[in-house]
Formats: C-alpha cells, structure tokens, sequence
C-alpha cells in the first residue's frame, strides 16, 4: 500500500499548484497538515509559473492499493 500526501496550493496567478510528498505516515493530523503548508506558504520554499505559493487550498491522503495478477 502507497500512501502519498497531496497539498493543493493557490499561487500569485490563483492557479492550483498540487505538491506530492510520498510515503506519507499513517498518524497525519489535519493541524500538523496545516501547519506545514503555512510553514511552506511563509519561507517561499517552491514557486511555480503562476508564482509564489500564497494560500492553503485542500489537502488529502491518497491511498493505493495494488495487487499483482497471474495470467
């Protein structure tokens, strides 16, 4: 099983910017979440064509599965 985090941002240009952490831990808050993207957001760590990361759009886990067939 693939845990990734997925952050949505909106940048200067109010454009998404979507940033994948992969191996996300299975224990993550929505305030630990947060908190993270404001800390991203403050210290301008990614930019994007759009510009700057400015606001918190959503945030989610996305969890997938896979299971091998034989044929």
């Amino acid at each position: 099983m693939v845990r990734v985090l997925e952050m949505v941002f909106a940048n200067t240009a109010g454009r998404r910017v979507t940033v994948r952490v992969p191996d996300a831990r299975a224990d993550l808050t929505a305030d630990q979440v947060s908190a993270a993207m404001n800390q991203i957001i403050t210290a301008g760590i990614f930019t994007s064509s759009g510009g700057d990361l400015v606001n918190q759009v959503s945030a989610r886990v996305v969890t997938t599965d896979a299971v091998e067939l034989v044929v």
